[in-house]
């Protein structure tokens, strides 16, 4: 198959393309390190030449609910359009779990991509997933402000990037599917403890200091909408695992 990976230079989206070379697959990278804007369509209708799958794995790094629908609303109308027009016959896209029951913050903007490419006239298979490990990382890298640590009081269901990828490319391989079965982490974790455990699988000490955000992303993320249902699939990499592999 030929598989095009928008945001394939990412974090989920380099897990994506190298499993997709491993299981033999010609696969385009569509991203601006490539030649494709996937905000304004530039060199896109050349990159989906022959494509009979693209795997949207894009993202953008805010918490404001209008820059996030902003984005993936632009960029999900561009791929399809673009897609239609190349005949390209299966968009997956990567969604979060909870996103249609707490569509604040970022997730608003997952939610609007849902919605699109469910309305749209490609077909489509979304799959939902839990955060993956990295995202303490994240937390630890963005909120640490010298001997302090803010973390949102956050209970996760951590899975492994790499295990999320598998995933995505078994579903291209298959026929459209619509929602996928949602996929999450092995352990439900504070947020609050994976950040501890991070700092000290790099050797770096802070003052995890746990903050309950306010509104009703905050109440999701303390309340487990943002944990994947008895009915899910589960990973199998643990936390602890993947800090051994830093």
């Amino acid at each position: 198959m030929r598989i095009a990976v928008a945001g394939g230079t990412g974090a989920v989206g380099k897990h994506v393309t190298a499993v997709a070379h491993e299981r033999g697959h010609d696969v385009v990278v569509l991203a601006r390190s490539t030649g494709v804007d996937l905000t304004t369509g530039a060199g896109l209708a050349a990159a989906l030449e022959g494509v009979d799958a693209v795997i949207d794995v894009t993202s953008i790094a805010t918490q404001s609910a209008t820059a996030s629908r902003e984005f993936f609303g632009t960029v999900t109308t561009t791929l399809l359009d673009a897609e239609l027009a190349a005949g390209v016959g299966h968009h997956l896209a990567l969604s979060i779990v909870g996103s249609n029951t707490a569509p604040f913050g970022y997730y608003a903007g997952k939610h609007e991509q849902e919605q699109l490419v469910a309305a749209g006239r490609v077909p489509w298979t979304i799959l939902r997933a839990t955060q993956f490990h990295e995202f303490a990382k994240q937390m630890h890298e963005r909120f640490r402000f010298g001997p302090v640590t803010l973390v949102p009081r956050m209970t996760s269901q951590p899975i492994a990037a790499h295990e999320v990828a598998e995933r995505l490319v078994a579903l291209a391989e298959g026929a459209p599917a619509g929602h996928a079965t949602d996929l999450g982490g092995p352990e439900v974790l504070q947020m609050s403890a994976m950040v501890r455990d991070y700092e000290r699988a790099i050797g770096a000490r802070s003052a995890v200091i746990e903050l309950p955000l306010p509104g009703g992303f905050g109440r999701a993320m303390r309340d487990g909408t943002t944990l994947a249902g008895p009915a899910a699939d589960r990973g199998t990499q643990t936390y602890a695992a993947w800090l051994t592999d830093l």
